[in-house]
């Protein structure tokens, strides 16, 4: 009797994968970060600097992860990498980090971002305004509608890829070109006097603290590598998921080539918009007004600059579309890792199921209601924090793999290898593990709990490996 047990659809084109890639990466951080960009170096040079430095790290991981992805063309992407670089217990205590906070509370926060901006258009939805109060507990209107946008999306993914796919790309399509449009237009309304005194001022390089006052504060030699790892917190979260792609890797047409093609055309595209939205900043704001942005929403200050009044409409819904486009993109290729672990035997045997339309359902639904939970906890700004750290440890790890994987499995099929290695890989690797390091001496308050949420994973990983081990 023929098999009718339902397999992964792979209709996945490249400028698919591309999309989801762009579209994972591009949420409501650019619009926001550059402010506290600006406060911890003092410069716009600096500024600059961090956003070239985030793109470098960015691309070179994502070319060294294409080597494992064209090596392992299977769903869950990173989770296999390390699976198969390491051992299950590296791969399970990234999946169980991905699952308890990464992907969940990047979803959740995500939700409320658009939630926030919405609330431009309709007041009722802001954060300010609590429909139920318990004590100190409130829940507000905005993580209501942030619940109701993920179950939404979560919805139309559990249709299968081609719905998902279809909203990706889409989306990601008009945020890219909407963007574009603001950078064009911000060079248009350029200001020769704005201009001069962020870049033809004396102290173009000097990094140094900008309080809001507008007092710099000079930094000890120490204090200055402390300054840049905290700068780049925000740059690196905003150009994060851009490993989305291999994570779909049972969906995607022609896997081995154009997985790797796509995180390489997906984290240049995004770069280098970075890149000219930053410097357009620079155009039409001037160091203080982007320090002092309120809210720290440099977006809506150069909007409003650009385009008068009617420029914080324009962000807004922006900023509603990015968000809704990258919280699709975050909800499609994380209930796939879930799947994998559960493929593994490492997590609820229903998570490694396909439905009717060849999805993981119960993952994505699973995934949902966790990101619902961070919703309502109100905490999930302060968890994206302290994770920032740990997802650059996974990634550190997996771009060691692909060194490590050259020595011990010299003979598996390579269809790619990666670019500039070894040189590449040890730069990251290098700049990585020196911002995880000045991470956790400046800033532990923020990294040492996400490195004991990760940590928390290897005990449950003996309990549950013991479990299969017995049901074997």
């Amino acid at each position: 009797m023929e098999s009718t047990k339902p397999s992964f659809n792979k209709s996945m084109s490249l400028l698919d994968a591309t999309m989801l890639v762009a579209g994972s990466m591009i949420g409501s951080g650019i619009f926001i970060v550059s402010a506290d960009i600006a406060r911890n170096t003092g410069s716009v040079g600096w500024m600059m600097l961090i956003w070239v430095i985030c793109g470098f790290m960015t691309l070179t991981a994502a070319l060294t992860y294409g080597e494992l992805s064209a090596m392992f063309p299977k769903a869950g992407g990173q989770y296999v990498y390390l699976r198969e670089a390491y051992n299950p217990l590296v791969s399970f205590v990234f999946g169980w980090t991905f699952f308890a906070v990464i992907q969940t509370a990047t979803i959740a926060a995500v939700g409320v971002a658009f939630a926030k901006f919405t609330a431009y258009l309709f007041p009722f939805l802001d954060e300010d305004v609590y429909l139920f109060v318990l004590g100190d507990y409130r829940v507000s209107s905005a993580q209501v509608l942030s619940i109701a946008v993920i179950v939404v999306l979560t919805s139309i993914n559990s249709r299968g890829i081609n719905s998902g796919k279809l909203v990706q790309t889409t989306l990601t399509l008009v945020k890219i070109v909407s963007l574009l449009l603001l950078i064009l237009f911000g060079f248009i309304a350029f200001k020769y006097e704005v201009w001069n005194s962020n870049w033809l001022a004396a102290d173009i390089w000097s990094l140094r603290r900008f309080h809001v006052d507008g007092t710099f504060e000079d930094y000890s030699t120490f204090g200055a590598f402390g300054a840049i790892s905290a700068a780049l917190v925000g740059a690196l979260f905003s150009s994060d998921s851009w490993h989305s792609s291999s994570s779909v890797a049972g969906e995607i047409k022609n896997p081995q080539r154009n997985i790797g093609l796509s995180l390489a055309l997906g984290t240049t595209i995004v770069t280098i918009i970075y890149i000219l939205t930053n410097l357009m900043y620079t155009c039409v704001l001037d160091l203080h007004q982007m320090v002092n942005a309120p809210k720290d929403r440099v977006a809506m200050s150069a909007a409003q600059e650009i385009f008068g009044p009617f420029g914080i409409t324009i962000i807004a819904v922006m900023i509603m579309i990015s968000t809704f486009g990258c919280n699709n993109g975050i909800i499609l290729s994380g209930a796939r890792v879930y799947y994998s672990m559960a493929k593994d035997g490492l997590f609820f045997k229903k998570v490694g199921g396909l439905n009717k339309n060849a999805v993981p359902a119960y993952a994505l639904w699973l995934q949902c209601l966790v990101a619902s939970l961070w919703c309502l906890s109100g905490k999930y700004g302060d968890l994206l924090d302290m994770i920032t750290c740990v997802v650059v440890v996974f990634y550190v790890l997996a771009v060691a793999g692909v060194i490590r994987l050259r020595y011990t499995q010299p003979h598996l099929p390579r269809p790619y290898k990666a670019f500039g290695y070894p040189f590449l890989p040890i730069m990251y690797m290098l700049m990585g593990t020196a911002f995880i390091v000045l991470m956790l001496i400046y800033k532990p308050n923020y990294t040492v709990p996400g490195i004991l949420i990760a940590l928390a994973g290897v005990p449950i990983f003996y309990v549950v490996n013991k479990k299969r081990n017995h049901h074997v």
